[in-house]
């Protein structure tokens, strides 16, 4: 294996990556275009205990722009596999060998499906360690791989990926059943992964509670038996092994604590979203593991903003962002089925605002509720007894969300209001006040 290709220079492969690096000079990087210019500037840099490690090995972000490897080693996000697939594919041929280091149990099936050839060798990485910033990787404990064919059978492939690491000092073992390794891995992230997010603690916070010992044991019972029905039998005392093998990493905290506190995305749906999902398959209830997900997903994705939601902030106690859907499943007294009533010639359902102002804890003396167009080149700012008592929000047309075309996402409209009528096309913000806000109309008649 003359030339090696790491794809990716995080917690995991940018550890493995630089060693290997230092000891091979036939090792680059495929990186994002921030990690490549941080590199670029500054080399890899890997911080332990013991040492400061800095390599600066070739690194693009096109394959094409690096030699042509003969092994590649994937160390991304499972959600990133996709891109990463497409990305490498120009660079593959019949003779590159992929090893997955990543989370999950299903990357090493993808890739087969892709490429269509027995090209993978799965993998394992136990580690702990964490991205500082773009090119400098802070290494705590750990730092080992376990390697082998998903047949299971020998091979000269694998013998040569061991002797790689071990070369560059790094610990790899090969195992007859890695699928089987990769499940027992799962077991241990289906439970900590999450765990540590809703604790907002670390691995001892979980251990040291004698009641959550009995939902550790339930969560690694609903991974077990979807492991037996997709027919990878694992150990009757398999949460018992997953609480025993946290004991000595009882002081970490996980890579899904560490993405949510660094506002990334998590692997949620490659973990436990995967064990519901294929429970679903398999007719096996998974109610924590869906709990799980369902929590995590609550607690790590940011506030939805951007096209087709109306933010209500201002002078109240915790803005909020609410879309189309939500919208549509407010109280039916405040829902107007069809705004042609009220106005004639005027298509589509909306909701009273009186219902929205309802939603937010108002700070004390706001009176004012000012709406804004996205542009914001259009505002009108109406008392709250007035926006309550007339005002309408319109946020379909024929069952469909208003496009920007027809003064969408949202249309304020005030039938009743007489010379005060307010009319603002491309809603995205109402802005509540104490006193008027921003107001656009020509009219200059108090409000």
């Amino acid at each position: 294996m003359q030339q090696i290709m790491m794809v990716g220079a995080g917690a995991v492969g940018g550890f493995f990556g630089a060693h290997l690096a230092k000891h091979h000079n036939n090792v680059s990087f495929l990186l994002r275009p921030r990690t490549l210019q941080a590199v670029s500037e500054r080399g890899l840099t890997i911080r332990s205990a013991a040492d400061t490690l800095t390599v600066w090995p070739p690194a693009a972000s096109d394959p094409r722009e690096l030699p042509r490897p003969h092994l590649i080693i994937l160390s991304v996000k499972a959600y990133d596999l996709d891109e990463v697939m497409d990305q490498i594919e120009p660079v593959m041929t019949d003779a590159t060998v992929l090893l997955t280091l990543q989370n999950g149990v299903d990357t090493e099936d993808r890739l087969i499906a892709r490429f269509q050839r027995d090209c993978v060798v799965g993998g394992v990485a136990f580690i702990y360690s964490k991205i500082v910033e773009p090119g400098v990787i802070e290494h705590y404990k750990r730092g080992s791989v376990a390697v082998g064919e998903l047949m299971g059978h020998g091979s000269e492939r694998v013998l040569q990926i061991v002797e790689l690491f071990t070369q560059a000092g790094l610990s790899c073992e090969v195992v007859e059943d890695i699928r089987r390794s990769k499940w027992e891995k799962m077991c241990w992230n289906c439970v900590f992964n999450p765990l540590t997010v809703i604790i907002n603690d670390r691995v001892s916070k979980a251990l040291d509670h004698p009641e959550m010992l009995g939902v550790i044991q339930q969560i690694v019972g609903e991974v077990v038996a979807v492991a037996a029905g997709l027919k990878v039998p694992l150990a009757d005392d398999m949460a018992d092994k997953v609480v025993r093998w946290s004991q000595e990493i009882r002081d970490i905290h996980t890579s899904m604590y560490d993405d949510w506190k660094a506002g990334r995305p998590t692997e949620i749906d490659s973990l436990n979203g995967y064990i519901v999902r294929r429970g679903r398959d398999l007719g096996i209830p998974t109610p924590l593991n869906e709990a799980l997900t369902a929590m995590i997903k609550a607690i790590t994705e940011r506030e939805r903003s951007g096209p087709g939601t109306l933010r209500i902030d201002g002078a109240v106690i915790q803005p909020i962002t609410l879309d189309s859907a939500a919208l549509e499943k407010l109280p039916a007294e405040h829902q107007v089925h069809d705004v042609s009533a009220l106005l004639p010639g005027m298509k589509g359902r909306g909701i009273k605002v009186k219902g929205l102002l309802d939603i937010p804890a108002r700070a004390i003396g706001a009176d004012h509720v000012t709406f804004h167009s996205q542009d914001d080149q259009f505002s009108a700012s109406l008392t709250l007894k007035q926006a309550a008592e007339y005002g309408i929000l319109i946020y379909q047309l024929d069952g469909e969300q208003i496009p920007a075309s027809k003064g969408g996402p949202f249309r304020l409209v005030t039938p009743g209001l007489g010379d005060l009528c307010a009319h603002v096309k491309g809603v995205t913000r109402m802005e509540l006040t104490k006193g008027p806000g921003k107001d656009t109309r020509p009219s200059t008649k108090s409000h």
